[in-house]
């Protein structure tokens, strides 16, 4: 941009170069042009001629950089400009306006005179030189210390000795000069201009706007999903950006220093806030948070029971259901080979408890995520106490148990059939004697007169 409050410096500092021949002359603004790529710049000039000639006499006006045989090419008909130049004289005075710059187009430029007359034609040479580079003016930063910056405006122009520049706080002119000293952390915009330059003033330096977060999915974000935060800030240098994550009341805990922030495979610990800096030499800026959300499905319910303790036939007993899910999980509760519900929500009681609530029960917890089923919950009444008790207890335990009563039992029969097998030769032997004396009514009277012979003989 140049400055409309600097034209009228621009206007004394600039060199009219004049060639006259019989009195024809060109008088051109400047001879020597420095311009940035893709920027526009215009070339001035004005023009004399003889005294005989008349305005009308002069049939035709126009630039030139190449001759093809002989003759100079008007540059509106090039193809190389086509589109981009602007050929325009106002009585004596011919501009010649070049948008979009390209490193070609550096080059001598020169306004030819064609009269009415055959072969009559005046070219003002030598005329301007264009350089156009990749880049033009640019301001440079450099810490002084703690608090203050240097601003230095550069050229990557070839300049003459001792360069004017005019420098600008937001688009309005602050003062002249090679540097300017500017507070560390401003939020201003500066930029400087090459005084006596046909170009643009050089592209403005300023600390990190706010930053801004996307995030991509922006719709619901599922657990395993790849997810990905963006951050991005306005700021020129450009800025480094670095992540945090808010924990709680702790202070943030840093994440990453990338622009973006991948998760490969989102779970719901990622569930957060989230924010990042943006900063370069002129200043630091923190964006708003931005919440994830990671829904899933619910993990394994866990049941509680109350009371925990024996309770009497008649009592109540209440069963919670609890789980981890997101969104918030519904609860069912279901009886063990029972096709209906018993009962839904969160907590279930039995109110004036009999046996015939006896049996497995289990909860079941579902979102749009997903469902889970917890573990068996036995609820057994007692034979020998009338109480009811309450064990939390899995089909594998089951089994066991029934394992352990199957194992007692087999050796209980093997230590009975042991115990039968060492009292029946005895038996065999005190029969067999019965048989031979049969004067005895029973073992015990044998017994009695094997343990007294002497009074056997007596009898006798």
């Amino acid at each position: 941009m140049s400055p409309s409050a600097g034209g009228l410096v621009v206007f004394l500092l600039s060199v009219q170069v004049i060639q006259s021949q019989d009195g024809w002359g060109v008088n051109y603004l400047k001879t020597d042009i420095c311009a940035a790529k893709g920027s526009t710049v215009d070339i001035i000039c004005d023009y004399t001629h003889t005294p005989g000639i008349r305005y009308y006499d002069i049939k035709n006006r126009f630039w030139f950089t190449k001759e093809k045989d002989g003759e100079p090419v008007d540059l509106t008909t090039d193809s190389e400009y086509s589109g981009r130049v602007t050929d325009r004289c106002y009585s004596k005075t011919c501009y010649l306006i070049i948008k979009d710059l390209r490193e070609s187009d550096s080059a001598e430029y020169k306004l030819t005179l064609m009269t009415n007359k055959p072969g009559e034609k005046y070219t003002g040479s030598p005329g301007v030189t264009l350089c156009v580079t990749d880049s033009g003016l640019q301001v440079k930063v450099r810490r002084s210390d703690s608090t203050w910056l240097e601003l230095t405006c550069h050229s990557s122009c070839v300049l003459p000795d001792h360069p004017e520049y005019v420098w600008y706080k937001n688009g309005e002119i602050i003062e002249t000069g090679s540097s300017l000293p500017v507070s560390s952390g401003s939020t201003d915009r500066y930029s400087c201009y090459l005084i006596g330059s046909s170009g643009e003033d050089s592209p403005a330096v300023y600390g990190p706007q706010r930053p801004s977060v996307s995030a991509s999915p922006s719709a619901e974000m599922l657990e395993g999903d790849s997810v990905t935060l963006t951050c991005s800030a306005d700021a020129n240098p450009a800025a480094s950006y670095t992540w945090y994550k808010q924990d709680g009341t702790s202070d943030p805990r840093l994440l990453s220093k990338e622009p973006q922030l991948v998760f490969s495979s989102i779970q719901s610990s990622d569930s957060g806030n989230y924010s990042c800096t943006a900063e370069n030499q002129l200043g630091r800026k923190t964006s708003d948070f931005i919440s994830i959300n990671v829904k899933y499905g619910p993990q394994r319910p866990s049941v509680s029971v109350s009371p925990s303790a024996e309770m009497l036939e008649g009592d109540s007993v209440t069963l919670t259901c609890s789980t981890d899910a997101n969104p918030a999980a519904s609860y069912t509760w279901y009886k063990e080979h029972e096709d209906s519900p018993r009962a839904s929500g969160q907590i279930f009681t039995i109110t004036d408890f009999t046996a015939e609530h006896s049996g497995n029960y289990y909860c079941e917890a579902q979102n749009e995520m997903g469902r889970s089923n917890s573990t068996l919950l036995l609820i057994t009444e007692s034979a020998v106490d009338g109480t009811t008790r309450i064990i939390h207890i899995t089909r594998w335990t089951l089994v066991s148990v029934m394992l352990i009563v199957l194992l007692l039992f087999c050796l209980w029969t093997r230590k009975k059939k042991a115990v039968s097998s060492t009292t029946e030769p005895h038996e065999s032997r005190e029969a067999v004697e019965m048989d031979l004396h049969p004067e005895y009514e029973d073992l015990s009277d044998m017994a009695a007169q094997r343990e007294d012979p002497e009074e056997q003989e007596d009898q006798v």
